[in-house]
């Protein structure tokens, strides 16, 4: 019966937990507060000049201390209001305002920002040691979250997405053979893609959004790279010979079925096989072929 309730509560609280809660907070704005307190000042004058010293006291009193509610939240800024410790709202429209003096206000800039992640050292799904580096684009999207569900959100954001890279480089190899296969070198767009939906589930509590992704440095860890450049070297090599020796067996084709059509010459088997040599020799050699020519007279 209790993993019962527990299966049934938990979709519940997931459900609870993805709800924003957020709310735009209600500031008395800031040309209505200056006209009030202007018109304090005037009654304070008022009330010295005609003997009311100790209303007019209490005016000053209270024009100084209500004189520090001003704020003024700039383009790409809010301010989170809170009084007593409880969330009244964010305030995000531009200007200046007025709240209570023992109002706490918290700014949260929601301007666009970018993290140039420090380089890596990890294991590619291959368990190759490589050097990863990422750049990512973000911004604050909830204030609360930022505010309130997460510490510190700018060093969650540096921790999270060190370990969405350490995870996408763990399980994408660094190049791979098989053209089907998601590697980290020659499918950089993909792994971006999916380095951005790794991020952004693991910064989605803190109310943050990415907007972009990519890779700033990708290569293989100095005391590997000399051999993995040899691999990349010789790998190069067998492809390209294939491709050659395949364009020179299309071409010795070609030339025995021409000859063929054009009844040139008519060859035995053993001749045939001798030209076949020759041509493959000639085709796929890697410097110029120099002939021999016979100028011998046979009686």
């Amino acid at each position: 019966m209790f993993q019962n309730q527990q299966q049934q509560q938990h979709p519940k609280e997931e459900t609870s937990s993805s709800w924003s809660k957020e709310k735009d907070a209600v500031g008395l704005p800031g040309g209505i507060a200056i006209v009030i307190h202007l018109l304090m000042v005037v009654a304070i004058i008022y009330g010295f000049t005609s003997g009311m010293a100790f209303l007019a006291s209490v005016l000053s009193f209270v024009l100084l201390f209500t004189l520090s509610g001003y704020f003024t939240v700039a383009p790409g800024e809010s301010f989170v209001l809170m009084i007593f410790g409880k969330y009244v709202g964010t305030v995000k429209k531009n200007g200046i305002f007025w709240a209570l003096p023992w109002a706490s206000k918290q700014r949260v800039s929601l301007r666009t920002r970018t993290l140039n992640g420090q380089q890596l050292k990890v294991n590619d799904s291959m368990g190759n040691p490589i050097e990863i580096a990422c750049v990512i684009v973000w911004k604050v999207t909830d204030t609360y979250r930022s505010t309130f569900e997460v510490q510190n959100y700018e060093s969650f954001v540096a921790m999270q997405s060190e370990t969405a890279i350490r995870h996408i480089a763990a399980t994408h190899p660094y190049d791979s053979d098989d053209d089907r296969a998601i590697s980290l070198r020659r499918n950089a767009s993909d792994v971006c893609d999916d380095l951005v939906r790794e991020i952004q589930t693991r910064l989605a509590p803190a109310g943050v959004t990415v907007t972009d992704a990519s890779l700033s440095h990708l290569a293989y860890s100095p005391e590997i790279a000399g051999a993995m450049l040899r691999r990349q070297q010789a790998a190069a090599i067998i492809s390209a010979r294939q491709r050659i020796v395949e364009g020179a067996v299309g071409m010795v084709e070609m030339a025995l079925q021409r000859i063929d059509e054009k009844k040139m010459v008519q060859m035995t088997e053993p001749q045939k096989a001798a030209m076949v040599a020759n041509l493959m020799t000639v085709l796929c050699s890697e410097q110029s072929a120099q002939p021999v020519v016979n100028t011998s007279v046979q009686a």
